[in-house]
């Protein structure tokens, strides 16, 4: 099983900017698909008193672990980055596949794939990334929309947190001087003036608790009591779904959603945090945070633990974790919950099931920031947020709002009732303005000013979330009937070349793992050769014909073996294992020794392919016309332009061209094509 590595950042940062100008895209996504802003409405939301060009935000979760995934994650209109969850056990084998989205959500995956240092350097690369691209002029950025938040992600005990890496973390992310400075130096020289960019210092100064996974509830409140003070940051508490008590959640997975199939054991409300526990340390800490002049909030919330009743993961997971529909249920009434009880004294955050159907409503809870994470995973990737915006935006048109305060107020048609509950007084001289600008289309804020503003948008937040908590429950979208259907499978196997090419595969991929092979159609000769009596004898086989208008490869450097590409291919057994693969190094090449694959390596005189076909390894060196091409049994060589009349070399028994002429196809899909990808541009670096 191939792991996550790291990508060079000099090439990252070529690849940007090859890609934009031969494709009009980055890292696969298209410009058409960018969200850069709106310029007749402010999206901006507050965060800890910091200023956010958007709402929206990548979950902690595969869209934000690698450098590329945050930089396509901003890409898509994201605001508020929230890093992937880190924890000192940084050495995990999570159990392949991890991902199963044929329908509602599943996972058993749940950190940082990274180590600690790793995971560090991708997210100073990601910040940077972003900055380079905000600085070159490329994009089309409306005017302030390039505010952008990055929240840490912690867990999951107090010890853990408290040792010397996890903190030696911490503190690189707050002060990234070190870490910046070192990737100044590998900006290509043809980029040398993105060295003067003054990048932010400190990226981040807040942080996300992770509370599940076994994170003691007697912990929960040390953990954040000595982030606080320790070391000085915001502090979120990211909150588990069994806080609604195992009546409800059941109820309402049930009774109320259909969803007969999910149990969630018991012991998942054993062992998490009361309500009556979680009222008490919020309550507190709230108070400790305002004694440090710092922000506190809670984030709604963690997946659901249910028992492992599919086929998907191996056998030896009892366990997986819930996400997308019912989520979003069981969430919604978790904030109706919170804020019934605290008002909106506690800004909340939210990440459970959001689409572009439910984006806008849950901003208009006052949600901040709203983040995204399963529907990224499906079908378009990335490029979904698009319509999120799209929504948001033909919404507040409708309503004649230009920023998220009036959004709020006016988006569930509470906006009158919530006002009178700021102006009790039917004397007010303010209500009567107020109510004219809410019917007539203009300024609520100019209406209002700014302290009652804020006080009519509190109550709004009320009003919206124990409507939309009603209405959600209630909502047959969410219910087990329509979201049991699974993607369509044809019902044939994937070969290493010819499929649908309907490339769903690639935008499903996080990380940007799968690519495009520019190999034409073309007949692919099968060949034996054979030493007898002096002389090489060739056997003709039926060619391989490939048929379709490209190919489909894997970069095993960006593949986690998650299987998320496996669910969205209409064909059987995953393009992440069958699909020629592609290392990075000889290292690497060797590690995986199980695994089928290639690599390309590059010198000023030769070119060098290894491939690895039915576990057994064979070597093509190309140079000055010249061919070397060897295997377990054989080791001939002969000319690039006529191979069966200038054949050399010793064999024992024959010797099949066929690899030799697969590893040729590809070596020039990836090289010679003009194609950009992650593969060639390591190739040529090494020249």
């Amino acid at each position: 099983m191939t792991e996550l590595q790291p990508y060079p950042f000099g090439l990252l940062v070529e690849r940007i900017f090859d890609e934009l100008d031969n494709a009009d895209a980055i890292f696969s996504l298209p410009r058409k698909k960018f969200f850069l802003g709106d310029p007749g409405r402010d999206l901006s939301i507050s965060f800890h008193r910091q200023r956010a060009s958007s709402p929206l935000g990548p979950a902690s979760g595969p869209q934000t672990q690698m450098a590329q995934n945050i930089v396509l994650s901003w890409l898509g209109g994201c605001r508020i980055i929230e890093f992937k969850t880190v924890q000192i056990l940084d050495e995990l084998k999570i159990p392949r596949p991890c991902i199963d989205m044929a329908t509602v959500g599943y996972n058993i995956e749940w950190s940082q794939e990274l180590k600690l240092e790793q995971s560090l350097h991708e997210y100073v690369k990601g910040m940077m990334l972003i900055e380079i691209l905000k600085a070159s002029g490329r994009l089309d950025l409306s005017p302030g929309f390039g505010d952008v938040i990055y929240d840490m992600s912690v867990g999951y005990d107090l010890k853990g947190i408290k040792s010397k890496p996890v903190q030696s973390f911490i503190k690189g992310i707050i002060d990234a001087r070190q870490t910046i400075d070192h990737y100044k130096k590998e900006i290509p020289e043809r980029f040398s003036h993105f060295r003067l960019i003054d990048f932010p210092p400190s990226i981040s100064n807040s942080l996300t608790l992770s509370t599940f996974h076994g994170c003691p509830p007697d912990e929960i409140e040390q953990i954040v009591d000595y982030l606080l003070n320790h070391n000085q940051l915001n502090c979120v508490i990211k909150l588990n779904p069994t806080l609604l008590g195992e009546e409800q959640v059941n109820h309402l997975l049930h009774q109320q959603l259909g969803y007969g199939d999910i149990k969630v054991p018991t012991t998942a409300f054993e062992g998490d945090a009361t309500w009556s526990q979680t009222k008490a340390f919020i309550e507190r800490l709230q108070t400790t945070a305002e004694g440090l002049g710092l922000g506190f909030g809670i984030k709604v919330c963690n997946t659901l633990i249910v028992e492992n009743h599919r086929d998907f993961f191996p056998a030896s997971e009892k366990v997986m974790y819930l996400s997308g529909a019912p989520l979003h249920v069981l969430a919604v009434n978790l904030v109706e919950k919170i804020r019934h009880h605290f008002k909106d004294r506690i800004p909340i955050s939210f990440s459970a099931g959001i689409d572009h159907i439910n984006f806008s409503k849950s901003v208009a809870l006052g949600l901040v920031p709203v983040t995204t994470c399963s529907d990224l995973l499906k079908t378009g990737g990335y490029s979904r947020t698009s319509r999120y915006f799209s929504r948001l935006q033909k919404e507040m048109k409708q309503l004649e709002v230009d920023d998220i305060d009036e959004f709020i107020i006016k988006a569930f048609g509470k906006g009158k009732q919530a006002l009178k509950q700021c102006c009790p007084e039917a004397v007010d001289p303010r209500l009567a303005a107020c109510l004219k600008a809410l019917g007539g289309g203009q300024s609520l804020r100019l209406a209002a000013g700014e302290a009652l503003l804020s006080n009519w948008v509190s109550e709004a937040k009320l009003l919206n979330t124990h409507s939309y908590a009603i209405e959600t429950t209630s909502d047959p979208r969410y219910n087990a009937g329509n979201n049991s259907k699974p993607p369509h499978k044809v019902g044939s196997s994937l070969e290493l070349f010819d499929c649908l090419t309907c490339d769903k595969c690639i935008p499903v991929c996080p990380n940007d793992a799968n690519i495009i092979l520019a190999i034409p159609s073309v007949a692919l000769p099968v060949q034996h050769l054979t030493w007898k009596g002096g002389s090489w004898l060739v056997e003709e086989h039926e060619p391989i014909q490939l048929k379709m208008k490209h190919q489909i490869g894997n970069f095993t450097d960006f593949c986690n073996e998650c299987g998320n590409c496996d669910v969205f291919c209409p064909e059987d057994d995953g393009p992440y294992l069958i699909k020629p693969r592609f290392f990075s190094s000889l290292e690497n090449f060797n590690r995986y020794s199980g695994t089928d694959g290639f690599l390309i390596l590059r010198s000023e005189i030769s070119t060098i392919i290894h491939g690895r076909f039915n576990s057994i390894d064979y070597k093509v060196v190309v140079s000055d016309g010249k061919v070397i091409y060897s295997g377990p049994t054989f080791s001939i060589n002969f000319q690039c332009d006529d191979p069966l009349q200038t054949v050399k070399g010793e064999a024992e028994g024959s010797v099949d061209l066929t690899y030799y002429e697969i590893m040729t196809a590809i070596r020039q899909a990836v090289l010679d094509t003009g194609k950009i990808n992650y593969i060639s541009a390591l190739a040529n670096q090494q020249r």
